[in-house]
């Protein structure tokens, strides 16, 4: 029988409402910093969610031409920062060595280039289909992530996106791992991306009574498993991993922050938005089995904990299901208290956070858990970060048509 190839984790990236670094993303998140505030993309003004949380100070020119940015929609901007960033971590580039035909990259988006989807539509109507630009579709299809990248690096191995909703950076990072275990590649890029911080993208989300209207105080906004939680808020960013073979990357020296154990996937089969518990339990089952890891040899969970009053007590009832008697010894956190809700790149932002816990070993607070919901009774680890041993940690991701996933790390 061929043993299953490990993957080791080298390489992190990240633009976020936290940081546009490794470093500093995870320091205010650590800290408990929020990164929501009042939205300054678009006049919000007529919109009842008025909050977001948005990238700030953030400078596409630091990584590539602007000339060539301009032919690219946001979320590609942030899904290349957040990559660049990843390749230069892992020391896995052209000049290491590194065969490049080994090497692939798969970066999703839930949605994709919807600003500029709004901005093109809005010129052809002022001005006619003769002002649509040549660029429009190739600046705004979800694949072009990984295509821009590995025409940057020259990588040649599997060159893919995944598209399932708020599911989309876990789902990238645990296919990315599959290739690399069944061979097909040596390293993979993977991880999510998105910008939807416009008016289509807001005013979508409050129509279906989605969001918070806590706009008086953003930073309390997003309250996961807090009893006045009252919906999620919108982010925008990009989380990116080198995911690598362990042999590979032992071979080279390189460091090596966690090990990707487990990956599970499954489907609710039940309902377009509305979650039901026996969809995660199973995803989270699956997960744990396949890294052949026991529920009670986990100590950390990062949650998908969105802030909403019905998805919230779902993942608690979730955990229960999957875990047993073992839920009650979890530290449980949700990294979108700080960020917001980054849908396509929520799953590589928040993967990134849970290497870093085992990396640190500290577990992130979940803040605005002030008031728990009696409901949601387990350690959602509120408003101070914990050191604490962490050997294995799991991420829960699950999106809109009842897509699910959950990754399992190992500490290296």
């Amino acid at each position: 029988m061929t043993l299953r190839r490990r993957i080791a984790i080298t390489g992190l990236g990240i633009v976020s409402p936290v940081g546009n670094t490794v470093e500093t993303a995870w320091s205010n998140l650590v800290a408990g910093k929020s990164g929501i505030g009042p939205i300054t993309k678009f006049d919000a003004s007529t919109f009842s969610a008025r909050i977001a949380g948005e990238v700030r100070d953030f400078d596409i020119g630091q990584y590539i031409p602007v000339k060539e940015a301009r032919h690219m929609d946001t979320f590609i901007h942030y899904g290349l920062a957040a990559s660049m960033q990843a390749v230069r971590d892992s020391g896995l580039d052209a000049a290491s060595g590194v065969d490049p035909d080994r090497v692939g990259v798969m970066i999703g988006s839930g949605i994709g280039g919807l600003p500029m989807i709004e901005q093109t539509y809005q010129e052809f109507i002022d001005r006619g289909a003769r002002r649509i630009s040549p660029f429009f579709v190739p600046s705004s299809i979800i694949n072009m992530i990984s295509g821009h990248l590995s025409i940057q690096y020259g990588f040649k191995g599997p060159n893919l996106a995944v598209v399932t909703a708020c599911t989309t950076g876990l789902h990238a990072i645990g296919l990315a791992a599959r290739l690399i275990e069944s061979g097909d590649a040596d390293a993979m890029i993977a991880g999510g991306s998105e910008a939807t911080v416009c008016p289509l993208g807001v005013g979508g989300f409050a129509s279906a009574r989605a969001l918070s209207t806590r706009n008086d105080d953003p930073a309390a906004a997003s309250r996961p498993w807090d009893k006045e939680r009252d919906g999620f808020v919108l982010g925008e960013g990009a989380g990116v991993m080198m995911l690598e073979d362990w042999d590979h990357a032992s071979r080279r020296g390189a460091r090596i922050y966690a090990e990707l154990v487990g990956f599970g996937m499954s489907a609710d089969a039940f309902h377009v938005t509305a979650p039901n518990v026996d969809g995660p339990r199973k995803c989270m089952a699956a997960a744990l089995r396949n890294a052949g890891v026991a529920a009670d040899q986990v100590q950390y969970l990062n949650a998908h904990g969105t802030s909403t009053p019905l998805g919230d007590k779902n993942e608690s009832d979730a955990i229960k299901a999957a875990f047993g008697a073992a839920a009650t010894g979890l530290v449980i956190s949700s990294s979108k208290s700080m960020t917001g809700h980054l849908l396509g790149g929520a799953g590589g932002v928040e993967s990134l956070f849970t290497v870093l816990a085992l990396h640190h070993q500290v577990a992130p607070p979940t803040i605005n858990l002030d008031h728990p919901d009696p409901d949601c009774d387990l350690d959602y680890c509120p408003n101070t970060a914990r050191p604490m041993r962490i050997e294995y940690a799991l991420k829960n991701n699950f999106g809109f048509g009842g897509t699910n996933g959950s990754l399992v790390f190992r500490k290296a």
